[in-house]
């Protein structure tokens, strides 16, 4: 049997059911005559990607199939604000004295939201103190918040750079940190992230790279809010918040859409910089950095043989996060149109490492990567799907090599695995729904357009906010589709 054979082998007996929303879809004899779909799994979404590595790949059923999803029927949910990123949801939670399942989102102007998920009613809504001070402008986020480890609680950040702790049960705060002493240069763009009671955040730039600013990762203690340890990608041997102009280097944003990425065994952090100086010192512009749990040691770095062109043709490898493919590989895309491939005894260690590659793949299109792909392990398989702005596209890890297994021209933003189907969100309008097998498609989900939007898929159901951030809009819309 053809290694294609065997990928696509192992994948069909994974995508065990689900059920999903409505719309026209194609759906073939074959799909149709799968068994009934397994009851949904009770389940919470607590955060970017699902888990601590980002791996957007939920393997548990969903209650929505491939016969089924084209069957789902949406509602369009009006909220108070464009969340230009993606929901959590908490399944029979204790929410305004009584239980609820429910999505939390946060806006571009750090308005954090619960939506009951059964009715499309809103049961609280969270305003920054300062929100009358910079909504309409551009001084926004895009951040996913974060559930806490009882998922008692939400992380969310604001535009004035701070991160705040909300009750779930009724959006109170509990504590309110600043991670940037210069919030009108260093912008919270990428999803937050929990592990071990901390809470862990980083720091980009805006739209112009107006100097100054420096990428930061920053570990604050989930219960006081205390600011623990901070590590900056410019100036990094002071590990304290800094002023950005007392750095002679700037930019260096740390703004993939999946933010710090963990690995769930180590709790080892890794992350990907913007265009900035590379000495393989203090300077660490367009690299990808592991860190130890409290980001105070460089556990591992790597940047591109090229990493001066990259500087100044603003091709940054940060536009995208790490993506953890198991048994320490490492896949890092950019805005140059690659994907490279990592080996971590390459990588390991504080001293610098330049080039050396295993590989080197174009991405889907050939265009600029700005999603988070996803990763899927089935058994001993490894196979990470990506989507760009002109397509998606399906890889296995075999050894130490990336092998394309399907291919199209659909461009998408972050995909999503999920109950054994593929859901990629193209921007333009309409949620594609694949056998992530094969790359066939089985449903197109109606919906507005939108800019880095991912959907979750979770409990019978799949929100997906639309809009874009960079609109400056004040409302918005929480498409929600339920399998009944």
């Amino acid at each position: 049997m053809s290694h294609f054979m065997v990928v696509c082998t192992l994948m069909l007996l994974a995508c065990g059911g689900a059920p999903t929303t409505r719309q026209v879809a194609s759906v073939s004899d074959s799909t149709v005559k799968t068994a009934p779909p397994l009851p949904a799994a009770a389940q919470d979404w607590p955060q970017f990607g699902f888990d601590l590595a980002r791996s957007s790949d939920n393997p548990a059923s969903t209650g929505i199939t491939a016969s089924n999803v084209a069957l789902l029927k949406r509602q369009q949910v009006a909220i108070d604000g464009t969340v230009d990123a993606s929901a959590l949801y908490f399944r029979d939670a204790k929410i305004a004295g009584a239980t609820h399942s429910a999505f939390v989102v946060t806006t571009t102007y750090g308005k954090t939201i619960a939506i009951d998920a059964d009715s499309g009613k809103v049961l609280w809504e969270y305003t920054p103190a300062g929100y009358n001070g910079w909504v309409g402008s551009a001084q926004i986020t895009s951040a996913t918040p974060v559930a806490s480890g009882d998922h008692n609680f939400i992380f969310a950040a604001s535009p004035d750079g701070h991160i705040q702790k909300l009750t779930l049960e009724d959006g109170k705060v509990v504590w309110n940190t600043a991670i940037t002493l210069l919030p009108s240069r260093e912008k919270i763009a990428s999803s937050l992230n929990y592990f071990n009671g901390n809470v862990v955040a980083t720091t980009g730039g805006y739209i112009g790279d107006a100097p100054p600013y420096q990428g930061h990762v920053a570990i604050l203690d989930g219960a006081t809010g205390k600011l623990l340890h901070v590590w900056n990608s410019l100036c990094s041997d002071q590990q304290k918040l800094i002023a950005p102009a007392s750095c002679p280097e700037s930019d260096s944003a740390i703004w993939g859409r999946a933010g710090a990425v963990i690995d769930s065994t180590t709790g080892n952090i890794y992350i990907a910089t913007g265009n900035a100086k590379w000495d393989g010192a203090t300077y660490w512009g367009d690299a990808t950095i592991e860190l130890d749990p409290t980001a105070t040691k460089m556990l591992g770095n790597y940047t591109p043989a090229n990493t001066d062109k990259l500087n100044e043709t603003d091709a940054d490898v940060g536009s995208t996060s790490p993506v953890l493919l198991g048994g320490g590989f490492v896949a890092q895309g950019g805005k140059d149109g690659t994907i490279r491939l990592l080996d971590p005894q390459v990588m390991g260690g504080s001293a610098p490492h330049k080039g050396a590659e295993l590989q080197v793949v174009s991405t889907p299109s050939g265009g600029r990567l700005f999603t988070a792909p996803a990763v899927a392990h089935n058994g001993s398989t490894t196979i990470m799907y990506v989507a760009d702005g002109g397509g998606t596209e399906a890889w296995s890890l075999v050894g130490n090599q990336l092998r394309s297994i399907w291919k199209n021209s659909n461009p998408g933003t972050s995909p999503v695995v999920s109950g054994g189907l593929l859901y990629v969100y193209n921007p333009k309008g309409g949620l594609l729904v694949y056998n992530p097998a094969t790359g066939e498609q089985v449903a197109n989900l109606a919906t507005g357009s939108g800019h880095w939007n991912s959907p979750i898929i979770v409990d019978g159901r799949i929100a997906l906010p639309e809009g874009n951030a960079n609109g400056h809009a004040t409302s918005g819309v929480l498409d929600i589709w339920r399998t009944q």
